[in-house]
């Protein structure tokens, strides 16, 4: 009965031993699709808004409406879509999202100096690595507030909308706020969900599912930082003259 007792405590260490590797290299890939995405981002949005003929074609006519709503409808449409295609299709659809992104942010470039760009781009890193460890490593349950964040970040994504038309300094300065409260939270937020994701999943051995389970991990990170990154910009940028 002893022997059996620990034969089976042997086999719990094991398993949990896989499940942390697993675990490890899950966030690894991770983190690595995500830092992929966000070289393609800046390399379009560096090229496009580096290139006068590109800026004045894209956002000096309607054509900038679709750059700046394609990223919004990309996103929902891979929501919708990822269920039914492969990790591989899934990998491809978030490369060529993030570079529909660059796209839309290439305007940066143009209206704010690439120091201060360079400046925001490092203070959003160190944040980002500090939310994203915390949320991994944390033992409190970040759940609770998930809800409260969506809900957040709904409420900002119609602001924002509305902003366009009303282009008001005020309005645009709490959203600033308000964004970088909301997306700081939902980088440590989405750190534990990946993690909770995979440690609920990982007896399965299904690779398919954690292939595409670690692009949608990716894809969740990825929007925080950039959004983040974009609501510090509001405060850290520099305009050029």
């Amino acid at each position: 009965m002893a022997q059996y007792g620990y034969t089976r405590e042997i086999g719990i260490g094991a398993r949990s031993a896989q499940i942390d590797e697993g675990l490890r290299a899950h966030m690894n890939k991770v983190y690595g699709l995500m830092s992929v995405a966000m070289l393609v981002t800046f390399a379009v949005a560096w090229a496009v808004g580096s290139t006068p003929a590109l800026v004045a074609a894209i956002f000096g006519t309607p054509l900038k409406w679709v750059a700046m709503f394609l990223p919004l409808v990309m996103v929902f449409a891979f929501g919708a879509m990822v269920g039914r295609m492969s990790a591989a299709a899934a990998q491809l659809f978030f490369y060529v999202f993030a570079a529909a992104m660059g796209l839309s942010l290439a305007s940066i470039f143009v209206v704010f100096t690439g120091t201060s760009i360079a400046q925001t781009f490092l203070v959003t890193a160190i944040a980002f690595a500090a939310l994203s460890l915390y949320g991994y490593t944390t033992k409190r349950d970040l759940s609770a507030m998930g809800a409260f964040l969506i809900m957040g970040l709904v409420g900002l994504i119609v602001a924002s909308i509305v902003n366009i038309f009303l282009a008001s300094s005020a309005l645009a300065f709490a959203i600033s706020v308000i964004g970088v409260l909301i997306f700081a939270g939902l980088t440590a937020w989405d750190t534990q969900n990946i993690k909770n994701t995979y440690i609920q999943h990982a007896m399965h051995g299904d690779q398919e599912w954690l292939g595409k389970a670690a692009v949608m991990g990716a894809l969740n990170l990825y929007m925080d930082f950039i959004n983040l990154f974009m609501f510090l910009l509001q405060f850290m940028g520099q305009q050029r003259e």
